[in-house]
């Protein structure tokens, strides 16, 4: 079989041995390029005449995806610069001004508090004081408490809406009384320190405290650290001297002071301390307790929610408990907090006292024993909301920058930086405030009340603040606390990454913001992976594949299971594309889209696998492409089949868009060809050595259209190739949840970031089952231009809208992301493949079959999304026929699905947590509109012709419904062109009238005001549109078809409705229709009709009955006969009409045929094994219910009329003997090229058989079951009509009769009201009245029902405008808020540009003497061009590379340090152009790397695949097995060029037969004569030498 797979599949070589070697020529897929021209001789060297040497290579044509977008981008990175800024700026405000307000409300809380008043407005000579009243006490408790319980009850909310309308899980109930005691002392801690030892000690000493809050965080991150850590003993001495640190600021100043109520602080700090327990707690301590804790801590990540649900009010209660306790402890009734809350708010005096001059301005300990003069003044009692406003405010605003820091990746500078400062900036704003109020008491009389400031010190200054504020401790709690919070420095967390992932509780402590910031933020405890395990991740699979290992990967969706290997969690994705009638510029744009991410694909795998980086956003990457209907009926013969034009135009369009993105001539491998029971299939290797594989259906074998083109891949990639793997059910699970599959159509257009931000919202939620991007129509004319606003304003407002308030509906087939394991849930991917059998299925399932895929995800539960930063371009219908009959099928298929969601509503929001009944409503409410829409533009017709034309009501009504109604007579009656036509007239005039009515409503609104519903209703629109717009600079443009949009109104939301409607029993697919090719027998048979219809014409016309009394023409002749004008015709001596001789003879050949056939089916009878019984017959329909379809008879046994034997077939020689599984006559088809013909393993075979046998068998074309079918559906488009007509018509009737007695009842409209005065000069008399706007109830209820939609949709469109921005600028580098190259080290400086690097290193472009025919700018650019030595260049031999990783190495061999003495150097980048250390340190990566590949060579024996089972051993590319003492040698003075060796070096061990995926099994080593030792050399091998898997000459050297 070996001889047979491999043996090329063209007619045997006749001639000299040139001939042999141009026909006997091999395909390897590791070298998918060459340079030959498909036919031609196989040459390595390309020989190039002196005179021919002119180019024309390819242009680089910017539209679509690749549009230049170079303002766009540096737009972004500006953007980034100032969240950068602005984060910073509003977290550190926000947390000093927290901060600060907490200090100032503690200050304000000491009972018998004395404060030094100011004496500007009672005295400049006299001194003042103030004792704070009980009733300002009482405010700022009540403050403390409400700033306390606020994120509590925000933590609440959060809670019972998870629980309520999502899934959540009990705890054990031991883990909840645990957690319930550490919450408990939290909030106890809390209480204690604001209500007691806060208000003891001065704010600047309670802003120090702060610092002192990480005791248990300490001690648990001490015992949690493991022995595998690097430089544990350093880390542990540091932790050891950090918790010391933290105990000495819990003591020093009870010690100091030595007051007993100062005693409290160590209890109070520990304890809130407590609280961060579960961030510093790891089940891999060596310590059993703190692994029991590392458990529930684990348990937490899914209980969380409904522990918190129960904790938060009760952490309410229990603080507000203790703040009674301790106001009673103090001496103080606690009913007063009850009884003196109104006064506390309220207006209420303050006491001043006047101090005698005696007392030289130190304050008395009693103010009653002496006798001082007092002086009351009203307090200003809304200050302590203001404060309190603030420190609401500034905590809230500090959280949510912090997290939106975090999620957007400005971490660092953003979050961890303010939050480490806040302390120290309210410190020293303190000690400021502190020591300018001691100084001067009315420094701030017009800002703070005078009598309320800070606890200041009491004899401030600033040596006294060094010595006996603890300054220099103080240095050392802040540097222990930022120890312990060093996580916050480092993270590690993805893009966009969820609120659950970034904190630890859901919510933040506002009494103490900059400490929960700082250690609520989740430590990230995943080891950091380092580039030396990426070797033992390529042992477990072999180089087909490769891999790396992804820091961001979400370890709590994959639990430590010793059977999932970490190369199953590596991103798979699988292009799936469907195709069918796709023009070449269409064709063009899908596949440069392809080789992007080829290109994409094979520089992160080549910079992992050679730089030894870690790239997060690495993928695995493979493309199947669907086409249906591939093949027609052969020219030579109708029982053999051939591949349409469309499939020959997709194969000669390969090498144009490989050429295209590589900006150099391209000529990829023909493709391997593979018979299958489906079809066919081709299979391209690109230049990044990814697989593009085109699946070839034919519609005899396998059932066509789009819907089982997606039912193919499914189960195939699915479940062939994923669940019939021999492999663990937990690796199997791991791979389903990282396995996507990229839907798109034949004409996308797109780049690879935009596939990498959809598998950042599938990475970042593991309820994702779709995720779809930004969809532009490509195209022009008038129908593309409305189209652009179309798609624009669905998606600025309602995709947006569904993404936020619930799930997008419909993930649209052209550009989307499933994810594996969801479609392979119950009830999705088994249930697609439901037949159709009722009339309702073909609308639902086959119409819209996208849109039905996504409503089955969401009603399993999935989460459907929308990423409008991922940009795709897809070729919208240009043509008015075309976008109806598209929209015909998008009509009805939408209404359908989400009719059929809104009736399985109470289902879906039980089962799925991200719909909610309130989205139902939404839903329903848009359901309503589209059905009521046609109604409602009549009606806006009607009122428009009134107003534009000064009509009245009925004849306005008249002018409408007639052409209405005519149209829907002529849908019903007539064909769909006839149709097409009439509603294209009807639309041009529509656009015509709406002109004027769009005057006409202009001036209705100059008459009825600003201020009547429609003109408030349309600004409101307009404006949401052009806001809309703005925030989508990108695509801002769009907003100038907004008048092609209205003036289209009547055609798209009437006529369409209508149109699609009324036809719905038509389930064609209505677009990129051809007429298919027929047999010789069909076009007899249509020849014979039509001759047979144009006799029944003539004969029923009135010279045709006239004529007949003498017989028919045709038949008869006379030997005298004249005519008059073909009048008449007079005949004499007829007699029978004799046949001329052609008809003679083919009339002989007939009786022959007939005679022939008969006797081959006599011969097939007696001889079955005769040549002439072995003709391959071919079917072209089957039978009802047949399940060996797929099995085509090879023997005919027809005779006379029912023969359907060609005319070839009665040809002497015999004919070969064809089964479409061995050698169909497709794979000899000169138009697919020649290439290697290979076939699928017997497994796959059966697979595929089964399959058709299951699901995809073709559905035969019964007439009676197509009959019933044809009356089931013109039923359902009856009931559907009439339902549809009813509710339009009564709609219709209610408004417009109230419109005509609105005078009678009607609601007053409050605005725009219009004031008449009339002055009478008989009586002098000035009347003045009010003329209101009259409104008929029902329309104000659909106005307002609109109106609702567009607040919804417009409030959503700003959510998900923030949320898009926010992924850009994560997604978005800024080089210089890095550290700077120079600071770099030499590993950092690669990891960071590595697959930059990469990219320009393996550029075709200039790999084989190509040239830039350009010399940089100025005025003479133009006459500095060396064209006349690039032309001698290009004359020059050149050798072909054959992929993207060799011209890598190629490039990489030749990289040295020394740049200006070696021209081989490539120029990286224009950033990276002169900087030697790149050069330096790409070099010492290359020998680095390449030692360490050496060293692995001697595990080749035993590799395993890419799934880690381990096969047989790898063959090397010489036939033999590798000898693995041959890999024993010294690392020393290794030679690259050894390493690279593929062909008969030392490499090939490293590599074996599928290693590096270079090895040309065409081409062999030579030693290079020219003595470079850094270039490789190829030479076309002897054919001779070839053989399959034997060794010719006997020896070890095994070349073939």
């Amino acid at each position: 079989m070996s001889a047979v797979r491999h043996r090329p599949m063209a007619p045997p070589a006749t001639g000299d041995q040139g001939d042999s070697d141009e026909n006997n020529f091999t395909d390897d897929e590791s070298s998918p390029l060459t340079h030959d021209i498909y036919g031609g001789s196989q040459r390595t060297i390309q020989e190039t005449k002196g005179w021919d040497v002119f180019r024309d290579p390819p242009i680089k044509i910017e539209t679509g995806s690749t549009a230049n977008q170079e303002c766009l981008e540096l737009t972004i990175k500006i953007l980034k610069i100032f969240a950068y800024i602005i984060t910073f700026i509003i977290v550190l405000t926000g947390g000093v001004i927290a901060k600060g307000t907490v200090l100032f409300m503690t200050s304000q809380v000491r009972k018998d508090r004395k404060i030094e008043y100011c004496n500007k407005d009672l005295g400049r000579d006299k001194s003042f004081v103030v004792r704070l009243p009980e009733e300002e006490r009482v405010a700022w408790i009540w403050a403390l408490v409400i700033a306390y319980s606020l994120p509590e009850i925000g933590a609440l909310i959060r809670a019972a809406r998870i629980c309520f309308f999502k899934t959540f899980k009990v705890p054990k109930t031991g883990h909840f009384l645990f957690v319930w005691l550490m919450e408990s002392m939290s909030a106890l801690g809390t209480a204690l320190l604001m209500f007691v030892v806060l208000p003891q000690i001065d704010a600047i000493q309670g802003a120090m405290l702060t610092n002192c809050l990480c005791v248990i965080p300490g001690i648990l991150g001490l015992l949690s650290r493991t022995s595998k850590e690097g430089k544990r003993f350093i880390k542990v001495i540091i932790d050891l001297a950090a918790v010391a640190a933290q105990v000495t600021g819990l003591v020093i100043w009870p010690l100091l002071e030595n007051r007993r109520e100062l005693w409290v602080i160590p209890v109070a700090c520990i304890m809130i301390s407590c609280g961060w327990w579960e961030n510093y707690v790891s089940a891999q301590s060596p310590l059993g307790i703190v692994r029991a804790l590392g458990r529930i801590k684990e348990e937490m990540r899914t209980t969380r929610y409904f522990c918190h649900m129960f904790l938060s009010i009760w952490k309410i209660l229990l603080f507000f408990c203790v703040t009674l306790l301790i106001y009673w402890a103090n001496g103080d009734e606690p009913s007063n907090l009850f009884a003196l809350y109104g006064d506390a708010f309220g207006p209420h005096k303050i006491v001043v006292y006047e101090l005698p001059a005696g007392l030289g301005g130190v304050l008395p300990d009693t103010l009653e024993s002496a006798n001082i003069d007092t002086v009351d003044v009203d307090a200003a009692y809304n200050t302590v909301v203001y404060v309190l406003l603030l420190q609401i405010f500034g905590a809230y605003l500090c959280y949510i920058f912090g997290k939106f820091a975090c999620k957007i990746l400005i971490q660092g500078f953003s979050y961890a930086f303010p939050v480490s400062l806040t302390v120290p900036i309210t410190v020293s704003f303190l000690i400021a405030a502190c020591g300018i109020r001691i100084d001067d008491p009315c420094f701030f009389h017009d800002t703070i009340p005078d009598y309320l400031f800070f606890t200041s010190p009491s004899n401030f200054r600033f040596n006294n603040f060094v010595t006996e504020q603890m300054a220099w401790a103080w240095i050392l709690w802040l540097l222990s606390q930022t120890w312990i919070a060093l996580h916050i420095w480092t993270p590690k967390c993805e893009r966009l990454a969820t609120t659950e992932k970034l904190f630890v509780r859901p919510m933040y402590s506002a009494l103490l913001i900059d400490q929960s910031m700082a250690l609520n933020r989740r430590r990230d405890d995943q080891a950091d992976v380092k580039t030396e395990d990426l070797s033992e991740i390529e042992k477990e699979k072999g180089d087909e594949y490769y891999e790396t290992i992804s820091v961001h990967t979400d370890r709590s969706s994959a639990p430590n299971k010793p059977s999932i290997k970490s190369s199953d969690n590596i991103t798979r994705i699988y292009t799936c594309a469907t195709m069918w009638h796709e023009t070449k510029d269409e064709m063009i744009e899908f596949l440069k889209s392809i080789m992007r991410m080829d290109e994409d694909q094979c520089a992160r795998r080549v910079a992992q696998k050679y730089l030894r980086v870690l790239d997060p956003d690495y993928y695995e990457f493979e493309t199947h492409i669907f086409f249906d209907d591939a093949f027609e009926i052969s020219d030579h013969s109708d029982d053999d089949i051939q591949c349409n034009r469309f499939v020959k135009l997709l194969i000669g369009t390969m090498d144009e868009a490989a050429s295209e993105i590589h900006q150099t001539t391209i000529r990829l491998r023909p493709p391997k060809k593979y018979p299958t029971p489906y079809g066919g299939r081709l299979v391209w290797t690109l230049p990044g050595k990814t697989k593009f594989i085109a699946h070839l259906k034919d519609k005899d074998r396998i059932r066509h259209r789009k819907r089982w083109s997606q039912v193919m891949y499914m189960y195939y990639l699915l479940g062939h190739r994923l669940m019939e793997l021999p492999i663990s059910v937990d690796r199997k699970d791991a791979i389903a949840e990282n396995t996507y599959l990229l839907t798109l159509d034949g004409d996308i257009d797109f780049k690879p970031n935009a596939v990498t931000l959809l598998v950042d919202l599938m990475k970042k939620n593991r309820n994702l089952g779709a995720a779809c991007g930004r969809i532009h129509p490509v195209g022009s004319g008038p129908m593309v231009w409305y189209q652009l606003f179309e798609y624009a304003i669905g998606h600025w407002l309602q995709k947006a809208t569904e993404h936020m308030i619930g799930c997008v509906l419909c993930s649209p087939g052209c550009f989307s992301l499933f994810r594996g394991k969801a479609l392979m849930d119950d009830n999705v991917m088994k249930k697609y493949t439901t037949k159709p059998t009722e009339a309702r299925h073909y609308v639902q399932y086959d119409q819209g079959e996208d849109r039905w895929l996504c409503t089955l995800l969401l009603q399993r539960g999935y989460r459907v999304e929308y990423s409008a930063a991922s940009d795709a371009y897809t070729h919208c219908p240009e043509g008015f026929n075309e976008f109806y009959n598209q929209r015909r099928r998008w009509v009805p298929s939408t209404i359908a699905n989400i009719m059929d969601l809104l009736g399985d509503a109470k289902r879906t929001i039980k089962i799925n947590d991200n719909i909610s009944l309130l989205y139902v409503f939404y839903q329903m409410m848009l359901m309503g509109g589209t059905i009521l829409g046609p109604g409602t533009i009549f009606l806006m017709l009607v009122g428009a012709f009134v107003a534009a034309f000064r009509i009245d009501n009925w004849t306005s009504f008249h002018y409408n419904i007639v052409p209405i109604l005519a149209f829907m007579v002529i849908c019903f009656t007539c064909k769909a062109n006839i149709q097409l036509f009439v509603a294209q007239v009807l639309s041009t005039c529509y656009a015509l009238i709406m002109m004027a009515v769009i005057v006409g409503t202009a001036l209705q609104l100059g008459e009825d005001g600003i201020g009547s519903p429609s003109a408030i209703f349309l600004i409101s629109m307009v404006g949401s549109f052009f806001i809309a717009a703005c925030l989508h600079p990108q695509e801002f443009w769009c907003i100038t078809c907004g008048l092609i949009y209205l003036l289209s109104i009547p055609s798209m939301y009437l006529l369409l409705i209508l149109y699609s409607i009324i036809n719905l029993n038509v389930v064609s697919w209505g677009t990129r229709e051809v007429v298919a090719k027929k047999t010789k027998k069909e076009l007899e048979a249509e020849k014979k009709a039509a001759e047979e219809a144009k006799k029944r014409v003539k004969q029923k016309s009135m010279l045709g009955f006239l004529q007949s009394g003498i017989g028919d023409n045709d038949d008869e002749e006379g030997s005298i006969e004249f005519s008059l004008a073909g009048l008449f015709r007079c005949v004499f001596c007829t007699h029978g009409k004799t046949s001329d001789e052609k008809q003679q003879l083919a009339s002989i050949a007939e009786s022959l045929d007939t005679i022939k056939n008969r006797i081959d089916s006599i011969e097939s009878a007696v001889d079955p094994h005769g040549h002439h019984a072995s003709r391959h017959n071919r079917r072209r329909t089957t039978s009802s219910g047949s399940k060996d379809h797929h099995l085509l008879t090879s023997v005919a046994e027809k005779s006379g009329d029912e023969s359907d034997e060609s005319d070839s077939d009665t040809s002497a020689e015999p004919k070969q003997e064809r089964d479409f599984l061995t050698n169909p006559y497709w794979i000899e088809d000169p138009d697919v090229r020649k290439g290697e013909v290979d076939f699928l393993s017997s497994s796959e075979i059966q697979f595929w058989k089964d399959l058709i046998d299951q699901y995809l068998y073709p559905i035969d074309n019964d007439p009676v079951e197509q009959a019933r079918i044809a009356a089931d559906l013109i039923e359902l488009r009856n009931k559907s009509v009439f339902a549809f007509f009813m509710a339009n018509a009564l709609f219709v009737l209610i408004v417009f009769l109230l419109q005509l007695n609105k005078d009678k009842l009607h609601i007053i409209w409050p605005l725009g009201v219009k004031t008449n005065i009339t002055y009478i000069e008989e009586t002098s008399e000035v009347h003045i009245s009010k003329e209101y706007l009259q409104l008929e109830p029902i329309g104000l209820v659909f106005v307002f029902f609109f109106a609702l939609i567009l607040v919804i949709q417009f409030t959503a469109m700003l959510f998900h405008r923030f949320g898009t921005l926010s992924h850009i600028l994560a997604s978005t580098e800024l080089n210089f808020c890095k550290k700077k190259s120079e600071d770099l080290t030499q590993d950092q400086l690669i990891d960071k540009h590595a697959v930059e690097i990469v990219k320009n290193l393996q550029r075709l472009q200039g790999i084989d003497g190509d040239y830039d025919n350009d010399s940089g700018s100025g005025p003479d650019r133009i006459a500095r061009r060396k064209t006349i030595q690039n032309l001698e260049k290009a004359r020059q031999p050149r050798r072909q590379i054959g992929t993207l990783d060799v011209a890598f190495k190629k490039r990489f061999l030749k990289l040295t340090a020394d740049a200006e003495n070696n021209p081989a150097t490539p120029i990286l980048t224009r950033r990276l152009t002169m900087r030697a250390e790149t050069i330096r340190a790409l070099e010492v990566r290359k020998n680095s790397v390449m030692a360490e590949r050496r060293k692995s060579a001697m595990q080749t024996l035993g590799a395993k695949n890419e799934y880690g089972i381990t096969t047989v051993p790898a063959v090397n590319n010489n036939g033999v097995l590798p000898n693995p003492r041959s890999g024993r040698v010294s690392n020393a003075g290794i030679s690259i060029k050894d390493v690279f060796n593929v062909n008969g070096g030392p490499a090939e061990q490293i590599y074996g037969s599928n290693g590096g995926g270079t090895i040309n099994q065409g081409y062999e080593h030579v030693i290079d004569e020219d003595g470079d030792g850094n270039s490789l050399r190829l030479t076309t091998r002897n054919p001779h030498q070839v053989s399959w898997g034997q060794n010719v000459n006997g020896n070890n050297t095994g070349r073939l």
